[in-house]
């Protein structure tokens, strides 16, 4: 087992701290977005009905997203991103004060309304490179802040994406932006690390980085993989979305024992038995 640098604190926002109460994080999936390849929500109501049905079933934090990440999705406007992710926030606020809330996007205009309206993390996919503006904000508000790793913006990355040698390149790519961010006034405590699966990188990219997963470790930070569903289970497995749910399982069984400590997700439930059952068998 590889498990000794993964059950860190979590320092978030306002100088909240979470301390894990399970050797484990799940962090439920909430796409407010009307072409998610796997669950969309379309109003308010069933957002905050989903993201308390993940709290309920073990969900340490509700990641929302309003803007689709999959492979040549169309980008978002600030404004529109806005639109779809305020009335959630608000209403599951209302609901459960005290839950985490993270909100996925590259936008600063987005992280700064968001942030000022109480949520914790904000996870971005770009590592600020999108919007570099985005550093600011970090810096200003201090939130706990996923740190992602991917190789092109969305609606290109899956063209023709190559590396020398994928994990050395990502390693690499950690130690430079966690340098960058420190120096912008975003504490080091407050970074995730997540490998970015399936974001300009091939199968064999995918493969070759979960495998050797362990080795992101040398940061000191935890680690963060979301694969729920994703397509390399159709590219290894020949699986369509509807049937992804067991590969997905037993793949986060798999890195929990390499050394991953948060898993996001979106059937929280069915992650949560996974995991469960790892740790009472290791």
């Amino acid at each position: 087992m590889t498990l000794s640098k993964t059950n860190l604190p979590l320092i978030l926002a306002q100088n909240k701290r979470f301390e894990a109460k399970k050797p484990y994080g799940l962090m439920g999936i909430v796409n407010v977005t009307p072409d998610s390849f796997y669950t969309s929500v379309q109003t308010t109501t069933d957002a905050l009905n989903l993201s308390l049905k993940q709290e309920e079933s073990g969900a340490d934090i509700i990641d929302i997203g309003a803007e689709s990440s999959r492979p040549y999705a169309e980008p978002l406007t600030s404004s529109q991103e806005l639109a779809r992710l305020m009335p959630v926030i608000v209403a599951l606020k209302a609901a459960k004060p005290k839950l985490l809330i993270s909100v996925d996007t590259y936008h600063a205009a987005t992280a700064a309304k968001v942030l000022e309206a109480g949520v914790d993390l904000i996870n971005d996919i770009s590592a600020c490179h999108f919007e570099p503006e985005l550093l600011d904000v970090l810096g200003q508000y201090k939130p706990g802040y996923v740190l992602m790793h991917s190789q092109g913006r969305p609606k290109e990355m899956q063209k023709a994406p190559t590396y020398k040698d994928v994990v050395a390149e990502v390693q690499s790519f950690f130690d430079h932006e966690l340098t960058r961010l420190t120096k912008a006034g975003l504490p080091e405590e407050h970074i995730i690390l997540d490998p970015g699966i399936g974001f300009g990188k091939l199968l064999e990219h995918n493969l070759t980085l979960l495998k050797q997963i362990n080795v992101l470790q040398t940061f000191n930070r935890p680690l963060l993989v979301g694969l729920s569903m994703k397509s390399m289970f159709a590219d290894l497995l020949g699986l369509q979305t509807n049937e992804r749910g067991e590969a997905t399982r037993v793949a986060i069984a798999c890195l929990y024992e390499r050394g991953v400590f948060w898993h996001r997700v979106h059937d929280v439930a069915k992650a949560k038995e996974a995991l469960e059952l790892t740790c009472a068998l290791l």
